[in-house]
């Protein structure tokens, strides 16, 4: 397939109609994890936009910059960078494409749970009841994300984390692999909870920690 008719090559994704040309934000490693999500709905996709990568083929789709999407189109965003994220969401919003939240059959989303715009729950995450996501959220493999939680725009919760019921995770958060977050905490915009740690208490903004218990990281 080449570029030209990649960008005019629409999808039909599981319960949707009508079919929308569909691109995937970013050729790398989540990328294509994303990518998996679209291929468990029994979707096809026109191709993925990768500066870096652009006029290359990954798994058999074609790779444009993101210069080159469709007006009219869909997207979804498969990088972790909360930063680039924004950056590539304004830029496509912009040229009159539309955010697209894809969740993996195999995820469970709990009753009462809200998913905001150019979301990604990948294969065993498990989203309880009464969650609030917010737009451009990405929950890992077999990440949980306990009842009446609210995880704000652009977090990243990474393989195997554990967000405790209650907790409020703001703006740009990112909890590492394996983290715990005990129950009614909040994270604030911009932190890091590193791999494996535990939050006992709440997070300032703009920190990165570590540990069990979690504390900040000296630099």
């Amino acid at each position: 397939m080449t570029a030209a008719a990649a960008e005019l090559t629409p999808t039909r994704l599981a319960g949707q109609l009508p079919a929308v040309v569909l691109y995937i934000v970013g050729a790398g490693g989540f990328g294509r994890e994303t990518y998996d999500v679209v291929l468990a709905q029994g979707g096809q996709l026109a191709a993925f936009l990768d500066d870096q990568l652009a006029g290359a083929t990954v798994r058999g789709i074609p790779v444009l910059a993101p210069e080159q999407a469709s007006g009219g189109g869909a997207f979804t965003v498969g990088i972790a960078d909360p930063a680039a994220r924004r950056r590539l969401v304004s830029l496509l919003c912009d040229r009159g494409l539309s955010p697209h939240t894809l969740v993996h059959p195999r995820a469970v989303i709990g009753p009462e749970t809200d998913l905001g715009e150019g979301v990604v729950v990948l294969a065993g995450a498990h989203i309880s009841s009464s969650v609030r996501i917010g737009n451009h959220v990405q929950v890992n493999y077999n990440a949980t994300v306990g009842h009446d939680a609210v995880l704000d725009d652009y977090v990243t919760v990474y393989p195997g984390a554990n967000v405790s019921g209650a907790v409020r995770l703001e703006a740009d958060v990112t909890v590492g692999s394996n983290a715990c977050i005990l129950q009614g905490r909040t994270i604030g915009t911009g932190s890091f909870v590193g791999a494996g740690a535990v939050v006992t208490r709440d997070v300032p903004a703009g920190q990165v920690v570590v540990g069990c218990p979690a504390r900040p990281l000296r630099r």
